[in-house]
């Protein structure tokens, strides 16, 4: 029987990465979490990943920084943005380099789950080689 997708939720907030996790776990996904984007970048199974639920504002590196650490890797990670300190032009950056959602702090259940499932959805569209026109959404 095939796994489910995994999820890797990375916040320096542990109480953000466990509610994230949580919310992951009810859609019947796997989560795994990190507290950095360093953490994850050496955590093996960086393949295994099917979407990425990154803060933007961590210690050591940003969560815009993993985006263009990640951005030079095959195969591309979905990414949504989450942030307490919502911020116009990290947003619109954030965007730029492929998010598919920027949500702001504090965020309801339902908003991350319609990203993640976005995020997933183009990544099997991805796969398949059937990427069609799905634009990213903006935070409440």
């Amino acid at each position: 029987m095939p796994h489910p997708p995994i999820v890797s939720i990375i916040d320096d907030d542990i109480s953000v990465r466990v509610a994230v996790a949580d919310i992951v776990r009810s859609m019947d996904l796997m989560a795994k979490t990190f507290a950095s984007g360093q953490d994850f970048l050496s955590a093996n199974g960086l393949a295994d990943t099917a979407c990425i639920v990154a803060d933007v504002q961590m210690p050591g590196m940003s969560g815009i920084e993993l985006q263009q650490v990640l951005t030079a890797k095959e195969p591309k990670i979905p990414m949504i943005f989450i942030t307490a300190y919502p911020d116009e032009r990290v947003r619109d950056k954030a965007i730029e380099g492929g998010a598919i959602c920027f949500l702001n702090k504090p965020f309801g259940g339902p908003a991350i789950i319609e990203c993640i499932e976005r995020a997933l959805s183009i990544r099997d569209a991805e796969t398949s080689g059937d990427a069609g026109t799905i634009t990213a959404r903006e935070s409440e």
